[in-house]
């Protein structure tokens, strides 16, 4: 007998069919012939909590068990937020684990999703189900590795299964990913947390995404436009209008250089140097990878990515997509056979298309472990699909119509050159332009022509020109959308590009991926950007992402504490887990660089009172009252007496013209009336530093610039 694990029930029942119709379904599983079909529910397992490794008397969270860096990590059966764990979660890994065990099963197949995360899924449930200990002599485990879920591709996997021995690296890769990001995030979770009074929510992927928006806001937000003039010509010739806009720019105050640089072109005139016509083949979009297509989704219809991914997902489960969660837009030279199928399913219901075999469609260099995301041969019925659904499967299918298109967009380019001169070459202009002559793939996938019409004009006719300094203002940048903030966290080390959804060589975002540059991945990105919307760390309207004031609150906090978590880190522990995924690097090694990491943040560093900033933790008792005599505390924005409710309302800020007040330098200040002094302050009017003194006068902390250096505000 086989036991196949499945990562989820939808997935086993579509295994079972795809076997075949003799089912027998039992409680937790279903039999069909020498088949025993059960499933997980995604999780069943997650890693224990700090208190596993080092338990505390205080049920709170604390500083006695941090940092914890476990040197062997511990999973147990997931529980809810009750700390309990769920029955049928319990039942059903019961269940695993008695089939598992059966002295007639001599083969445990792993048909966990075709993924890092799918592979670890099952794996712990069979490591479990033998209580962590080597498989007994008799008993395998093999791999159904699922790129789709029709019944086709079901059972041609059955037939070449691998053992899952062979998908170690994957699975070390997955193992090393969980073990680093529970190390952050429960670490840096409580320890930010414990400092500020609030819940945080640190993780390594989730804070260079929410710190990428703050910063986009930030520069927004301070901006200040600045004008200028720039040179531009709009003349008539031959009864079409030509605009025509310099290279040179002038600062405002420039405007008598402008005007005089103005008349030297319209002085010399201007005449088409050259005039190129010719026929050309206008290429299709690439195949779609989950983001690419969530930056469709995102742009035209607003979808969110988590309602775009959840959409992606079911059609995958219910065959008609293949699986979505893919960083790549081509597809393996293994699967030409499988793109004829699905041609000749999608020929039947009238799309013009026909088999291709490009190096631009079929690409092995440029896919990591899953190709790009394609219909399946099976067509679903739209009057079943929900409007969202039609939209997703549509989208997919039109972009597959347009790269398989039976017939070419052909477009006919112009390309004028306009020099100014007179006997040398002052300035010289191209303009593009073009006329599609067959419309091709572009009546099914969307296509902007980008290319204006232009003028009948030969070599040698000459051009009317009339340059002018017109004023500009320089423009802020733009709010992150679905659609930059995706290419950004693929990418994060690539300029944006001018312009949204250019297409161009993609060797360096490839590059970027393969090396573990990336923020994220394409399973992990949509629930953690889901989650700092959960968060209220960001908002999403529409499709474009702005930071909220919880989100702020959260950046700058771990500034204040020098927690920084920023792409150039993140992206060293990715490049260490593609090691991993390499064989390069052991998972201990990969974890290990990021224990040194954290590790960094929990050193006390002793420091000059005049250059201290640690402000301590939330609730710290600093000294005494100077109006009541009661406790002073530490609070989220301030050191504030405990006797508030009673009415006193003594108080300094923690954060003071831009520097943090340290606890040494507050204690001074309640001890003595007076601190250290204080070196970086930032002047709000100015913008300038300046040292001073922090004084007591009348309960109220005043700055005292008595025998201070002259830098004062």
């Amino acid at each position: 007998m086989k036991v196949i694990i499945a990562e989820k029930p939808s997935l086993a029942r579509n295994i079972a069919s795809a076997i075949g119709d003799n089912q027998s379904k039992r409680q937790g599983y279903i039999q069909v012939g020498d088949y025993l079909v059960t499933w997980a529910f995604g999780h069943l397992f997650s890693l224990a909590d700090i208190e596993y490794y080092s338990p505390t008397e205080n049920p709170r969270w604390n500083m006695e068990n941090l940092p914890c860096m476990p040197k062997e990590y511990h999973y147990e059966l997931k529980k809810g937020s009750d700390k309990k764990v769920d029955e049928g979660v319990l039942r059903q890994f019961e269940t695993i684990r008695t089939l598992c065990r059966r002295d007639d099963v001599d083969s445990i197949i792993n048909a966990g999703d075709a993924d890092r995360e799918g592979e670890v899924i099952v794996r712990l449930c069979i490591r479990k189900a033998f209580d962590d200990r080597d498989l007994p002599e008799g008993k395998r485990v093999m791999r159904l590795w699922l790129p789709d879920q029709t019944s086709e591709t079901v059972r041609a996997a059955l037939a070449e299964m691998k053992e899952d021995a062979q998908y170690d690296n994957r699975a070390n890769e997955g193992f090393a990913r969980t073990f680093i990001d529970w190390l952050y995030g429960v670490n840096l979770t409580r320890y930010a947390t414990l400092r500020t009074g609030t819940l945080l929510r640190v993780g390594r992927v989730i804070i260079p995404i929410v710190k990428a928006i703050y910063d986009r806001d930030m520069e927004i937000r301070n901006f200040v436009p600045g004008k200028y003039f720039a040179v531009q010509s709009r003349a008539e010739t031959g009864g079409e209008m030509i605009e025509l806009t310099s290279k040179q720019k002038f600062d405002q105050s420039d405007r008598a250089k402008a005007e005089q640089y103005c008349a030297e072109l319209n002085r010399r005139g201007a005449v088409v140097t050259s005039v190129k016509n010719k026929k050309e083949v206008i290429a299709p979009g690439k195949l779609y990878s989950l983001s690419k297509l969530q930056n469709v989704l995102g742009k035209k219809y607003k979808m969110s990515m988590a309602q775009s991914l959840e959409i992606v997902q079911k059609l995958y489960e219910e065959g008609y997509l293949t699986y979505p969660r893919t960083n790549s837009e081509y597809l393996a030279t293994a699967e030409k056979d499988k793109m004829k199928k699905i041609i000749a399913s999608l020929s039947k219901i009238g799309y013009p298309v026909v088999f291709k075999d490009k190096k631009t469609i079929f690409d092995d260099s440029k896919i990591e472990s899953h190709s790009a995301i394609t219909p399946t041969y099976k067509i679903p019925d739209k009057n079943k699909l929900n409007e969202n659904e039609k939209i997703v499967y549509s989208t997919v299918v039109r972009r597959f119509v347009a790269v398989f298109c039976a017939q070419d967009c052909m477009a006919n380019k112009t390309e004028i050159n306009i020099a100014v001169n007179d006997s040398d070459t002052l300035e010289s202009f191209t303009l593009k332009g073009s006329v599609i002559l067959e419309a091709g793939w572009t009546k099914y996938d969307d296509f902007t022509q980008k290319d204006k019409i232009l003028p009948n004009l030969e070599k040698g006719d000459a051009v009317n020109i009339d340059f002018q300094p017109t004023e500009k203002e320089t423009s802020p940048p733009k709010h992150y959308t679905i659609e930059t903030l995706n290419n950004y966290l693929k990418n994060p080390f690539r300029e944006e590009k001018s312009k949204a959804g250019e297409e161009g060589s993609d060797e360096e975002d490839y590059r970027a991926i393969f090396e573990g540059l990336e923020l994220g991945t394409e399973a992990t990105r949509t629930g953690i950007i889901d989650n700092a919307r959960k968060s209220e760390y960001i908002l999403l309207k529409k499709d474009v992402y702005t930071i909220l004031p919880g989100g702020e609150f959260l950046i700058e906090s771990l500034q204040r504490m020098n927690i920084s978590m920023d792409k150039y880190k993140t992206s060293e522990i990715g490049k260490a887990l593609k090691k991993v995924f390499r064989g390069n690097m052991t998972v201990r090694e990969s974890v290990e660089l990021a224990e040194k990491e954290i590790a960094l943040y929990f050193e006390k560093c002793e420091m000059p009172a005049e250059q201290d900033t640690d402000t301590g933790f939330f609730g710290d008792v600093v000294g005494k009252c100077p109006l009541c005599g009661r406790d002073v505390k530490r609070g989220k924005f301030s050191y504030g007496c405990s006797g508030y409710k009673e009415g006193c309302k003594f108080s300094v800020g923690s954060y003071i013209c831009n520097r943090a007040i340290s606890v040494s330098n507050m204690k001074l200040l309640l001890e003595t009336g007076r601190t250290s002094k204080i070196q970086g302050f930032v002047s709000r009017k100015t913008g300038k530093t300046f040292d001073a003194t922090l004084v007591l006068r009348d309960g109220k902390a005043e700055f005292d610039f008595a025998n201070q250096p002259q830098n004062t505000p």
